[in-house]
């Protein structure tokens, strides 16, 4: 990667965690535990589209540790590392696919990323009665997913071009 590649990929570190610290502060008002806006995944889909998978993940794995520590706890490391790692796959997978636009693979992020927290959770408590949230978090992770698949598809040409006019100079 570039000098250029590394600047973005540190500044979407920083804007993720930045992102993160912001979404710890909103209370959602729907009591549905796990339930997030996952703005920091903006900065994961972006660097997946800009960099490919390597730079994305690297951010993604970052961010999760970083965040986990500053505003979470190991608990909610593990959560994040398990949802983080599920979405992650299939983004990389929908989007090597061609075969969905950049909110599509967005959305898909988001509804599995809570898949695989709630997993993880089942498994921790070992009782499937968390599943009763699988409704209010694919509902989630979907709006969510579109919202920030949406951002990214507006943000991703200027940065793009951003990123040309830096590798240029």
């Amino acid at each position: 990667m570039r000098t250029a590649g590394l600047q973005v990929t540190g500044l979407m570190l920083a804007a993720a965690l930045i992102l993160s610290y912001i979404e710890s502060q909103i209370p959602l008002p729907f009591g549905v535990p796990g339930m997030k806006l996952g703005l920091a995944n903006l900065a994961v889909v972006l660097l997946l589209y800009l960099y490919g998978a390597r730079a994305a993940l690297a951010v993604n794995v970052m961010r999760i540790l970083l965040s986990g520590f500053l505003f979470g706890g190991i608990s909610a490391i593990l959560f994040s590392l398990a949802g983080g790692a599920v979405s992650f796959v299939v983004m990389a997978l929908l989007k090597k696919s061609k075969r969905f636009s950049i909110s599509g693979v967005s959305v898909s992020g988001g509804v599995a990323h809570n898949a695989g927290q709630l997993l993880v959770a089942a498994l921790v408590v070992k009782t499937y009665g968390v599943l009763y949230l699988i409704p209010p978090l694919m509902i989630a992770g979907a709006v969510t997913g579109l919202v920030i698949g949406l951002l990214a598809a507006r943000l991703l040409p200027v940065l793009r071009k951003i990123v040309r006019t830096q590798e240029a100079a």
